[in-house]
């Protein structure tokens, strides 16, 4: 009779699995406790603050110095000078060569990155543990001793120039840039591109680099992040004899100008692509700083929005009308207020209907159809649901206090992101939909064929302003 026993336990299973509702999605589990780790603060006898998370049980830490300057701080003259000073920084040092430190980060097992963002310059080292002190060797070596050798400046410049040719030929960026040139103008750090342009990058000598360095690169306008498999007091000690002896108090402040008038009313931007599949479409204006008091209500509106898969702007325009793989929208928070966009590239016969559902969703949020309890409890969820999986590695952890750094926020904001999540209400959403998108006054910027877009995009109620390829770099 028992080898009749496994037949009977399969004859029951088979029957509870057919009991189950297939068409029904199974109800969501809890929700995630988001603990953001504990964060020490220290500082070195120089006056270089240190933010230590201790992480242990894997064997790996994550170094990033945060400077306090970035494109903002160049000259207007001068665009892409941080970021070419930054990547410039482990390209040979008074002590090593490029190929030097290259081989000797590939004996420890360890990487090193440079860059720079519109507020910011970082350098970011990731090792393993037992290795950390000769790694920080190197990163503080880079830190404090580039070389800015003329050869490879040679070198490094050309590899720029060829990237913003290639770019040049891309309407992804052809229309990003086009759209932060319409949002912040040239004058405004903002709208110019990271990077550079050719003219600026061609100018640069070893010297606009090596004075740049000097001003901003110093431990009285920096912080060090440390996350990972270290003690607090240990890595204190090893740190101090890496970068201890690194001069340099405050720099300057970096002085941002005033916020750009917004457009009088909505208009095109069109950029000539012949032959282009599809049409690149940037559509919104200036949004709010990144420390703004109504940073989780807009959030959350977002995410209803355009930001994430389920949101309006996709299910429209992919899911309903198939006219794009995927349509988004975001506020690009920064120290100052950056620009809040509406994007997707879209079939090419289907820019002008693109534009039109593009613009009833974002004017739709505001009246006509507000978000919803369901909509904003399920955003909600969402956002509280995801951000674990934004903790998980050190370079996420550290990324994260890099913005309570940079933007001024409490040592303990991220321990309160559920709460401050959770509490926004339908109000708060219909209040800043209504408060922050302003449909007529939207800059739209369009890069596709002329010959097949054109005509359709001149019968909306919007004017249709030509711009060259010339005028776009």
């Amino acid at each position: 009779m028992k080898r009749f026993v496994p037949l009977l336990l399969l004859a029951a299973s088979t029957s509870a699995v057919a009991q189950v509702d297939r068409t029904v999605p199974p109800p969501p589990g809890p929700e995630p406790s988001v603990d953001f780790p504990t964060i020490e603060r220290r500082a070195l006898s120089n006056g270089l603050p240190v933010y230590i998370v201790e992480r242990p049980g894997v064997p790996l830490v994550t170094v990033r110095l945060v400077v306090n300057a970035g494109s903002a701080a160049e000259p207007g003259t001068q665009p892409g000078l941080a970021s070419l000073t930054a990547d410039m920084l482990d390209e040979g040092t008074t002590r090593r060569t490029a190929p030097q430190i290259a081989d000797e980060l590939e004996f420890l097992g360890a990487n090193l990155g440079t860059g720079a963002s519109y507020d910011a310059s970082f350098v970011v080292l990731n090792t393993l543990s037992r290795n950390l002190r000769p790694a920080l060797d190197i990163f503080a070596d880079v830190v404090t001793n580039p070389a800015f050798a003329a050869p490879e400046l040679e070198r490094v410049r050309n590899q720029r120039l060829a990237a913003l040719l290639q770019q040049q030929d891309q309407p992804v960026v052809l229309a990003n840039q086009e759209f932060a040139s319409r949002i912040f103008g040239t004058a405004h750090p903002y709208g110019r591109p990271l990077e550079g342009t050719p003219a600026a990058i061609r100018a640069f000598r070893p010297e606009a680099l090596r004075t740049f360095h000097t001003t901003y690169y110093r431990p009285g306008n920096a912080s060090l992040v440390v996350v990972g498999d270290v003690s607090a007091a240990e890595v204190m000690n090893t740190l101090q004899a890496a970068l201890g002896s690194w001069s340099g108090g405050a720099a300057t402040q970096v002085r941002y100008p005033a916020a750009p008038r917004p457009h009088a009313a909505t208009r095109i931007y069109l950029i000539d692509k012949p032959g282009s599949a599809q049409s690149e479409i940037r559509i919104g204006h200036l949004g709010v700083a990144r420390n703004h008091p109504d940073h989780y209500p807009l959030l959350v509106m977002n995410s209803i929005l355009g930001g994430q898969f389920s949101s309006r702007i996709n299910l429209n325009l992919r899911e309903d009308k198939g006219y794009t793989y995927g349509a988004r929208s975001g506020f690009a928070q920064r120290r100052e207020a950056g620009p809040f966009t509406a994007q997707a590239g879209v079939q090419t016969q289907s820019t002008r209907e693109s534009v039109i559902e593009f613009m009833r969703e974002l004017q739709e949020i505001r009246e006509g159809r507000p978000a919803t309890q369901q909509e904003v409890e399920f955003a909600k969820a969402s956002l509280v649901r995801a951000e674990p999986l934004r903790l998980e590695t050190n370079n996420q952890v550290a990324s994260r206090i890099e913005d309570i750094i940079l933007y001024g926020l409490p040592l303990d904001y991220y321990d309160t992101y559920t709460q401050r999540v959770q509490a926004v209400t339908p109000a708060d959403v219909a209040r800043v939909a209504r408060q922050y998108l302003t449909p007529d006054r939207f800059a739209i910027v369009v890069v596709g064929d002329r010959s097949r877009v054109e005509a359709g995009l001149r019968q909306l109620p919007y004017p249709v302003q030509l711009v060259t390829t010339t005028t776009a770099r």
